[in-house]
């Protein structure tokens, strides 16, 4: 059995452990932030984060130009947001004792985010976690990967998204990830990406990269045995 798959099981385990006393609370924190990382909630109040601040169900988590934040969650997930990118936290269960309870929904209003699973997807419910989008859904099969909502443009998610065919994009480095709305399903496996217009066109897998510069990332999310991210430095 590879050692390397056993230890990163075991930390998940053990940060799920940590976690899931408080989750009903507070499910995510903030761990690293540079640049700028708000949260609005339901009631429209509005506060400035920062590291160790925590990210409850219902908050609408926005970063601005040149600004990431990575979060973590008490299943041991991690998200990474890239600038200019918002995101709502629209539904977040998870219960060690209960696994086919699990339920996970964060909704890409606009932007990127890498995302690398957690306990949740991994057991009991496989299609509870999943990032909702205007055009589709991405179901994660224990994985890690990246989504980009290029629906109403990316001008400065990325060095280059901007210049990039309006759509949702979405690259996988582990694992496997699933993009379906109303036009159809496809299976976006290691190395791969997918691509889909808009809500009734049928996502389709990209021929290669699309040259989004992907890597432009200043953390490692934990489990990311990619060798992506992590090398670039802040603007």
């Amino acid at each position: 059995m590879n050692i390397r798959i056993v230890l990163h099981a075991i930390t998940i385990f053990a940060l799920a452990l940590a976690g899931a006393s408080d989750a009903a609370d507070s499910p995510g924190k903030v761990v690293h932030l540079s640049g700028t990382l708000s949260a609005q909630k339901a009631d429209g109040g509005i506060r400035i984060l920062s590291r160790g601040s925590e990210v409850n169900v219902g908050d609408t988590l926005t970063t601005q130009a040149d600004s990431y934040g990575q979060l973590s969650f008490s299943d041991g997930s991690t998200m990474t947001m890239r600038p200019n990118t918002t995101m709502k936290v629209d539904a977040y269960k998870f219960d060690m004792e209960r696994p086919q309870e699990d339920n996970v929904l964060f909704r890409l209003i606009k932007g990127g985010l890498r995302t690398a699973t957690g306990l949740i997807g991994k057991r009991g419910n496989m299609g509870a976690y999943r990032i909702g989008t205007s055009v589709a859904t991405i179901g994660i099969r224990g994985s890690v990967g990246d989504t980009l909502d290029c629906t109403n443009g990316c001008d400065g998610v990325t060095s280059t998204s901007g210049k990039a065919e309006r759509g949702l994009y979405h690259a996988t480095y582990t694992g496997s990830y699933v993009m379906q709305n109303d036009g159809g399903e496809i299976v976006i496996g290691e190395g791969d990406f997918g691509f889909v217009r808009d809500s009734k066109s049928s996502p389709v897998k990209l021929p290669k990269d699309p040259g989004l510069n992907l890597d432009e990332l200043p953390f490692m999310l934990t489990g990311d045995k990619s060798d992506r991210g992590g090398r670039c430095e802040v603007r």
